[in-house]
């Protein structure tokens, strides 16, 4: 019998791709704003059904949730409480202890910054108590400080979990690379730094520049996604409360990357394919980071530590990231695009 999935995102859109390749004859439905956006989609994927709205249009994800055997929630999942608390209402209403619902939600390890956060740390090394483990550590994860950023809305899914409800958190770090989606395929983070160095002829570094962020390549995430998709139906697996419930938290880390270095590549790079002749180093603080040209809200984690240890992942699921490329060959790919994009 075919499972009813209800998924919603960018990130969505590679972690469906994964999903869909794997299980093409589950019946889809996917949350998109209008027809428009739609009719992208449908060109790649016929079979998929729609609702149309926005994370606001709670109505909506609730009766959607409610229909669905598996929900795979992306779409600003991380910090968005109206559409998080409208899934747990519609897995409440459609499911059963005897017939429960399973829901994949994406967090991430942004949440891992809130020390630095806190105590108004910008661009230092990390401390060791920085570093967080998703087995050993689990009880810490669970309980970490409510200033933390995503903290509120992973506290609403942790509450959510039941003998109707299952609930594993995905929360991967940075992630490169390009989509598989139709639509948007790029990532956050390093575009965002390309975006801000080729518009203001220098490369912003944040304070020192010594801290570290883990990453994954948003293709090895989306096998993660499909071997976390696939043990909501393994009888072996879904009944794990190492897999589903409040310890399911999954980091997926395969490597890390320090800012400056990452800086240096970008700076690197920009010169090589000949959009700037000398593109210089600069150090700045949070402050002046957020008046540049190009900046995102999400450059603040460009000065911050985010550090996780990830192990839930291979011992529960056999999951092992294979990295198509490496994060500083990407940077070339996105130095390329961007400033396309800027008409340079």
């Amino acid at each position: 019998m075919a499972l009813k999935v209800f998924v919603t995102g960018y990130v969505g859109g590679t972690a469906f791709a994964y999903i869909y390749n794997a299980h093409k004859d589950n019946e889809y439905t996917l949350l998109v704003r209008n027809e428009a956006r739609a009719q992208v989609v449908k060109e790649k994927y016929p079979t998929v059904k729609f609702v149309y709205g926005g994370l606001d249009d709670v109505d909506i994800i609730e009766q959607a949730a409610s229909e669905a055997d598996v929900v795979v929630h992306t779409a600003d999942s991380s910090d968005h409480v109206p559409s998080a608390t409208a899934i747990i209402k519609g897995l409440q209403k459609g499911h059963t202890a005897e017939k429960p619902g399973y829901w994949l939600h994406l967090s991430g390890t942004g949440i891992l910054t809130w020390y630095d956060l806190v105590n108004g740390r910008e661009g230092q090394a990390p401390l060791p108590e920085q570093k967080y483990h998703d087995i050993n550590d689990i009880e810490r994860i669970q309980n970490l400080d409510d200033r933390a950023p995503h903290r509120d809305v992973d506290k609403i899914v942790i509450a959510a979990n039941s003998d109707a409800v299952k609930i594993a958190i995905l929360c991967p770090p940075l992630i490169y690379g390009k989509g598989s989606g139709p639509g948007n395929t790029e990532t956050i983070q390093i575009p965002t730094l390309v975006d801000m160095t080729l518009r203001e002829g220098f490369a912003p570094v944040v304070g020192d520049g010594k801290n570290e962020w883990d990453y994954v390549h948003i293709d090895d995430l989306g096998d993660l996604f499909v071997k976390l998709f696939d043990a909501t139906q393994d009888p072996s697996k879904n009944t794990n409360p190492e897999i589903f419930g409040p310890n399911g938290y999954f980091y997926s880390p395969y490597g890390t990357l320090n800012f400056e270095k990452i800086a240096e590549r970008v700076a690197e790079e920009i010169k090589k394919q000949g959009y700037l002749a000398d593109v210089p180093i600069k150090h700045v603080s949070f402050a002046e980071q957020t008046k540049l040209k190009g900046y995102h809200p999400v450059a603040e984690t460009l000065g911050h530590n985010s550090k996780g240890v990830a192990e839930r992942a291979s011992k529960y699921l056999g999951w092992a990231p294979k990295q198509p490329i490496s994060v500083e060959d990407d940077v070339a790919e996105v130095v390329s695009q961007r400033a396309k994009r800027l008409g340079l």
